[in-house]
């Protein structure tokens, strides 16, 4: 009875260790969420007479074939059929996942013969071109029921309404563009016109709290890219790019080496300039009065200070540059202002940040 008890009490012990281990296995796997654009209703574009939405989910399921390889790897898919889903419903796979990176997958279209690859991720769209491309892909949402509750009357036609959905969402972006870049740097390996690394504000980014981005793999009214893009060689050879930096990332990660470079450096229309408004960086609030001199505040120079009632607010910089703010702030940070963030001035008035932004000829 009591040897029993004892092989019991083993094989539970033995069940439970192989059970924790399992897992813990399948806890520290890399998550990827694929994500192949439209779906069901919403054909995407229909350049040349060729479906997006069918493209899309071939490379899709192509790039998760080519990474379920990688044992170290879980890959979860917001669509593997012809149906159609949902945007904020595709972050929330992600997001429920608990997601390591989200790979949104579409093809572009134009009036033109316009032709090439490009890779976008979540931010301010510097022109009516990156604007056009986000608004495109945005208005899937008027195909969802109850859109106006999901999104909160968001009008993806509106440039204004795009802006707001990015500002203090850009915890995820450095990585972001690390990602992308890897991606463009394998489509310029197939010789595929090279339309860069750009910011623009795509909903079903926003949507996600991981590092994100959304490819878009030509443009199907092209007639020589739509031919490409619809046949097994090019989807194969699409798949194979975006396979090969999701790995690269992934060891860059494992290794903590992610080669975070300043996202000026790879988006394209770096400068985003205001005439008459100055942004600079608040970095403290204190009842003192400090000078305004680098050893008060570690080093940093160009510092400013306004009084407001019992406060003194301390500012870094001064450039009507919002992309340059942006900078300040990471160098502030660095110094261990951890809670800097950018402000803007008008007529040596503060006023609101996003009405600045709003006023941009997106």
């Amino acid at each position: 009875m009591k040897t029993n008890m004892i092989l019991r009490f083993v094989c539970f012990i033995i069940v439970l260790t192989f059970s924790l281990s399992i897992n813990a296995q399948l806890k520290n796997k890399f998550v990827v969420v694929l994500d192949a654009g439209h779906g069901g209703k919403d054909p995407g574009n229909l350049g040349n007479g060729y479906r997006e939405k069918d493209i899309a989910l071939k490379v899709v399921l192509e790039v998760g074939k080519q990474l379920e390889k990688n044992p170290n790897i879980e890959v979860i898919y917001t669509r593997k059929k012809d149906v159609f889903v949902d945007l904020f419903v595709r972050g929330k796979i992600a997001n429920k996942a608990k997601a390591d990176l989200f790979v949104s997958v579409h093809c572009d279209s134009h009036t033109s013969q316009a032709y090439g690859a490009g890779t976008f991720v979540l931010g301010l769209h510097r022109n009516n071109t990156n604007f056009e491309v986000a608004k495109k892909e945005n208005s899937v949402i008027f195909m969802e029921d109850d859109y106006k509750k999901n999104y909160a009357g968001f009008n993806p036609n509106s440039p204004e309404d795009a802006i707001s959905i990015i500002l203090g969402l850009e915890e995820y972006l450095d990585q972001s563009i690390y990602l992308a870049k890897l991606i463009q740097d394998n489509f310029v390996k197939l010789n595929r016109k090279n339309r860069k690394v750009k910011q623009a504000g795509f909903i079903v980014l926003h949507q996600t709290v991981m590092p994100s981005v959304l490819v878009e793999l030509g443009f199907l009214t092209n007639n020589r890219e739509g031919r490409y893009l619809n046949s097994k060689k090019g989807q194969l050879e699409m798949a194979n790019s975006i396979t090969d930096a999701v790995l690269k990332y992934k060891k860059s990660i494992d290794q903590n080496t992610v080669n975070v470079v300043n996202d000026t450096e790879l988006v394209e229309e770096q400068e985003m300039k205001f005439d008459g408004v100055t942004f600079k960086v608040q970095i403290a609030a204190s009842s003192r009065a400090l000078e305004p001199k680098p050893y008060n505040f570690k080093g940093l120079n160009d510092i400013s200070r306004i009084s407001q009632g019992n406060l003194y607010k301390y500012f870094y910089g001064n450039t009507s540059d919002y992309n340059k703010a942006k900078s300040l702030v990471k160098e502030a940070k660095a110094k261990g202002y951890a809670t800097s963030f950018v402000v803007a001035f008008k007529d040596g008035n503060k006023v609101p940040l996003a009405n600045v932004l709003k006023t941009t000829s997106n």
